[in-house]
């Protein structure tokens, strides 16, 4: 029965982490679009997947654990170890599965670093936007409402003058 449960906490586990993929994937149009509002829930949403990974990480750890001993592995057996000790069809389970980690990892590792990106462009962006009318002098035709050339001191920039 223990390869068994080792199977199917390994399917969870791949399941979440296609999951992660698609959450990161989500924070990523978020940041692509520039709709920094919804930023906060969708960074929240892929902690909330990493922590039940975590979990489950947890529960593989203890049935491999369990299951290696059992087909004389050290307790901390790798997944490769664990399937190159297992009968057919097991072992060729345990192949794939482990194959589908290094792949969905690789992608989450490029996904990560893309969103990273993102979010350092994002924000040099507001920083040169920032220090561009730090000096209170902004040029009124520039936002609504105003005569194109005028000069406004310490007025907020997209602000109609009619406020």
């Amino acid at each position: 029965m223990g390869l068994r449960d080792v199977s199917a906490i390994l399917w969870r586990e791949r399941h979440l982490l296609e999951l992660l993929l698609f959450k990161l994937d989500e924070e990523q149009l978020v940041l692509a679009a520039g709709r920094t509002r919804w930023l906060p829930r969708a960074t929240r949403e892929v902690e909330m997947v990493l922590e039940e990974i975590r979990q489950t990480e947890l529960e593989r750890a203890v049935e491999v654990s369990r299951v290696a001993l059992d087909l004389g592995l050290p307790a901390g057996a790798s997944l490769r170890q664990l399937a190159e000790a297992s009968p057919p069809p097991w072992q060729g389970m345990l192949m794939e599965h482990r194959q589908a980690f290094l792949l969905l990892t690789d992608e989450i590792t490029a996904l990560v670093q893309t969103n990273r990106e993102l979010l350092i462009r994002g924000q040099k962006a507001v920083r040169d936007v920032l220090a561009s009318i730090g000096d209170g002098k902004v040029e009124v035709g520039a936002g609504y409402g105003g005569r194109p050339g005028a000069i406004a001191d310490h007025r907020p920039f997209l602000i109609d003058e009619a406020l």
